[in-house]
């Protein structure tokens, strides 16, 4: 056959004898062996022209097409070269060789630029897997049908998912198949879906993927649609495990709750040391050298040190409270808070939630959470007031909680634990309630294990004097006025009195003599109905500015503007209440606030 036409050509031709040596090549055939120069008939092994190695069966292809003489095409071959073994394609079909012998024609195809693109394809491949890896984030691809494509390294240290188990497989049923709380999450409500769907970039910070290990991991994630010729042909999720954040987060809510019952706690106890501040600036320090009162004051310094509960008796307006501040402040919880609890005064509905707190909703009107007097009392001491009125129903309560030491507020049911001391106080007498069926008899004796009887003021009169010039002398700083002394006479007065109401009404005798005085001496005569026929010398004594027994209008009237502010100041501008200014003038609150209007009387700025 006439081969000068294929040494010529510039594709990669080849004829073949029947042992498939090579006879004849191409230019292009014999440059790429190294053969340019070589001219004719060639004589070179299959073995040199193919890797034999990666082509084991191409001997045995390329026989049989022989052998049978048929074509042969896209057999994949790996060519030799000088420097560089490229892969291709070959075709081979039968020709005619001479003298009646056959032969095989062989055409390849190698792309050296493709196989350098290919090269380059699989180093952006490796340079953009080794990317996706070095991200922090969890990233998957998946395609339009939802099928994972690809997972980076991050997703499979978040999850524990290899690519291999994505792949395929529709990741909602994998790692996104429920809810937080384990409730069925369909696929169709899923948001990375919807980017499939909607073509919209779904945004989500509050989920979870779960973990190979079945547990769940908090996310927060971004699904973007991936879009090429105008259609969306997949959806590459970015996520983050956000375990950390939420730690921080639960840290943080708990934190701020401390802080809110803290909050609440110093909000109850600035509340009640105003309460305190009110109703303790009208008590000193125990006044008297009376036996009697020596005898209580030795009982107080010998139980103070002990953690023994203390109940203190006597008649209303002894100065019970006295005694239990005493107690306090000569104990070794004196740097604690004495906390007072005056059991007359609380309405049953409210018993517990005084004591033991509520929380918020507990019942209507509990719109916080309130911090209940004991837990107030936490360290410290508690005091009891008129222990004899709390009800019967609810003594048990109590009696638990002082035994216990531990108590659930209102609508809770977490439990407290508190360390207080407790000094009760009553005028009642308790044994006779416990035998009457009023008061429980194991919190009498939970109470009652020191028992101290305060005395009557009719039992120290010799203490009367000393108390009264006491009372004289912070009345009248109390109010502004001019310091006074008492007389003999006015002690005499004093100590003639029965004082049913004992030291409390003894003040309030001392103080409406100050707030009904206009020169520098008390009017007892005015505070003490009964002292008109026992201190004769006081009623003569002159009134008038200008020495008569009488008063002019303007006089008058200025007279009562005094009294009346020297009233408020005392009361604290307070017009209503018991402790109120109309409550110490003796009048209706809206007569006191008719009488400041027309006076021109109004509480300072």
């Amino acid at each position: 056959m006439d081969t000068q036409w294929l040494e010529d050509a510039p594709a990669l031709l080849a004829v073949l004898d029947e042992n498939l040596v090579c006879r004849r090549a191409s230019q292009a055939w014999r440059e790429r062996l190294g053969l340019a120069g070589t001219q004719g008939e060639l004589s070179v092994p299959l073995s040199d022209i193919f890797t034999l190695e990666h082509s084991a069966e191409l001997p045995d292809k390329l026989r049989d097409g022989l052998q049978q003489e048929i074509p042969i095409q896209d057999i994949p071959v790996s060519l030799v070269g000088k420097n560089v073994v490229t892969e291709g394609l070959l075709a081979a079909w039968p020709v005619s060789i001479g003298s009646g012998s056959t032969g095989l024609c062989l055409a390849a195809t190698c792309n050296t630029d493709l196989h350098r693109a290919l090269d380059e394809l699989r180093h952006l491949r490796t340079m953009h897997e080794l990317i996706l890896d070095a991200a922090g984030e969890g990233i998957y691809g998946f395609d339009s049908d939802g099928m994972g494509t690809f997972g980076n390294a991050a997703s499979i240290e978040i999850l524990g998912w290899k690519p291999e188990d994505m792949i395929g497989k529709r990741a909602h049923d994998v790692h996104h198949h429920s809810h937080a709380d384990g409730t069925p999450y369909p696929h169709t409500e899923c948001p990375i879906y919807a980017a499939l769907r909607d073509g919209e970039v779904h945004h989500v910070d509050d989920e979870v993927f779960w973990h190979v290990d079945g547990t769940p991991v908090p996310v927060e994630y971004t699904s973007t649609p991936i879009r090429h010729g105008g259609k969306i042909a997949g959806a590459v999720v970015v996520f983050r495990d956000i375990s950390q954040r939420k730690e921080i987060e639960r840290l943080r809510e708990t934190a701020f709750q401390e802080i809110k019952n803290l909050k609440d706690q110093l909000e109850q106890e600035r509340d009640y040391l105003r309460d305190e501040i009110k109703t303790g600036s009208n008590h000193g320090e125990i006044i008297g050298n009376t036996s009697a009162l020596q005898r209580a004051m030795a009982q107080i310094g010998a139980v103070a040190a002990t953690p023994a509960n203390v109940l203190i008796l006597g008649e209303s307006g002894v100065g019970k409270e006295m005694v239990a501040r005493a107690i306090h402040e000569q104990s070794d919880r004196a740097d604690k808070p004495l906390v007072k609890i005056n059991c007359a005064s609380i309405p049953k509905e409210l018993f517990e939630s005084e004591f033991f707190g509520h929380v918020k909703g507990a019942f209507t009107g509990a719109h916080r959470d309130r911090v209940g007097r004991l837990q107030l009392a936490h360290g410290g001491t508690v005091f009891l007031d008129e222990v004899g009125e709390i009800p019967l129903d609810l003594q048990g309560k109590l009696l638990r909680a002082l035994q216990e030491r531990e108590f659930e507020r209102v609508g809770d049911e977490r439990t407290i634990k508190v360390d207080v001391r407790v000094v009760a106080a009553t005028n009642r007498d308790l044994e006779a309630e416990v035998k009457a069926g009023r008061f429980r008899e194991d919190l009498y004796y939970r109470l009652g294990v020191f028992p101290i009887l305060v005395p009557p003021l009719r039992d120290r009169r010799d203490d009367i004097g000393p108390l009264a010039a006491h009372f004289l002398a912070r009345t009248c700083a109390d109010l502004g006025r001019d310091p006074m002394r008492l007389s003999k006479q006015q002690v005499r007065q004093l100590m003639g009195h029965s004082w049913p109401g004992n030291i409390r009404e003894l003040r309030n005798v001392v103080e409406r003599a100050v707030i009904l005085s206009t020169g520098s001496r008390a009017r007892f005569d005015l505070a003490m109905p009964d002292a008109a026929d026992t201190e004769p010398d006081m009623v003569a004594d002159p009134i008038g500015s200008d020495g008569s027994d009488f008063v002019t209008d303007a006089e008058m009237r200025e007279r009562e503007k005094t009294n009346m502010i020297a009233a408020l100041r005392h009361a604290n501008w307070q017009v209503w209440g018991s402790d109120g200014a109309a409550a110490l003038l003796g009048i209706k609150p809206s007569t006191l606030t008719y009488r400041m209007r027309v006076l021109g009387i109004s509480k300072p700025a």
